[in-house]
């Protein structure tokens, strides 16, 4: 798993995560459309949580569209099919590092540097999991974000 407060070869990430995505539309016969595409490769790239409108810009300079609906409309498709999250706590979209597989995302937010670290929950063993279940309910949907310090901003304090 990479960690995003790590160094690492991002564009090996990058790339990884795209062959995947168009691997899985292939499969599942989704269009993985030019404008798609290109939006998961921008959240892919930044490593933290992008508005809609931040998205918006990049496509507007690149020729791709220049009305909200057409960010919105790739963003949605992204969340739909597990390529990406919506960072509630931020009002913005991170690039989903686990889309192999089912998951409860842990987004963990550096408001120093804004970096953005995607974990995942297991619910059966989480504390919010067995609160679930002995209560009797059920969680279909969960997400989880906690903000803090990543380990560089921690040592750039005093």
């Amino acid at each position: 798993m990479t960690n995003s407060f790590a160094s690492h070869d991002h564009s090996h990430c990058v790339t990884d995560a795209l062959q995947r995505a168009e691997a899985h539309c292939a499969t599942h016969r989704l269009q993985l459309t030019p404008v798609r595409r290109r939006v998961l490769e921008i959240l892919l790239k930044q490593h933290r949580a992008m508005g809609a409108y931040d998205i918006l810009a990049v496509l507007d300079a690149e020729g791709l569209g220049s009305q909200p609906p057409v960010a919105y409309r790739a963003l949605s498709f992204l969340v739909d099919h597990g390529f990406a999250h919506k960072v509630e706590q931020l009002n913005a979209y991170i690039a989903c590092t686990h889309s192999e597989a089912s998951h409860t995302p842990v987004f963990l937010i550096c408001h120093g540097c804004g970096t953005v670290e995607e974990a995942k929950a297991d619910m059966q063993d989480a504390p919010l999991g067995r609160i679930a279940a002995d209560t009797g309910f059920a969680i279909e949907h969960a997400v989880i974000e906690a903000q803090g310090l990543c380990p560089t901003c921690q040592q750039a304090q005093p």
